[in-house]
């Protein structure tokens, strides 16, 4: 045989080798999937750290209800009376009113900045919890890999969400 016909039949060899391993190996894989989104809203943490945040910032946005219900009245007040009080008096009125709602803005706009951060530090614990689930299911199951989102498929019979918000529902 010549160099050229022994070098292809060596190469046919070789790739038929590394495709039968490449078979054998994937069929060993165990392989899961992860719903993030089903996991972050049916998760009980997900719940507690709602309700943690309502406590958090009741208060707060118990205040600005106030304050709108004040400024409020007074507008009303000033409608009604407006025409009646001394100039000066309605000035000082409407510039009060005027600072106050300047302030309730600031104040709204703090709130819900604030609110974001808490969401974001609340978000960030939970997928750390989930991750960790995660990867205790994985490795007491003997998983090769785990995925997330971002997967065009999955069949059910790799996902193993459930099992993850199981883990999860034992705090």
């Amino acid at each position: 045989m010549n160099h050229q016909l022994k070098t292809l039949m060596l190469a046919g060899l070789f790739a038929l080798t590394v495709g039968l391993s490449a078979n054998t190996i994937a069929a060993e894989l165990k392989i899961g999937y992860v719903q993030v989104d089903k996991i972050l809203q049916d998760a009980p943490q997900t719940a507690e750290s709602g309700k943690k945040l309502e406590r958090e910032f009741s208060p707060r946005s118990q205040d600005l209800d106030k304050m709108q219900k004040q400024i409020h009245d007074i507008e009303a007040s000033l409608d009604k009376e407006g025409v009646t009080l001394p100039e000066t008096d309605r000035r000082n009125k409407e510039r009060d009113v005027s600072n106050m709602k300047i302030d309730f803005q600031r104040k709204q706009r703090e709130l819900r900045e604030d609110i974001n951060l808490r969401k974001n530090e609340e978000l960030a614990s939970l997928q750390d919890r989930i991750n960790k689930a995660v990867q205790s299911v994985s490795e007491s199951e003997g998983y090769d890999l785990v995925v997330y989102g971002g997967v065009a498929y999955a069949s059910k019979k790799i996902d193993i969400t459930d099992k993850v918000l199981k883990l999860l529902g034992k705090k």
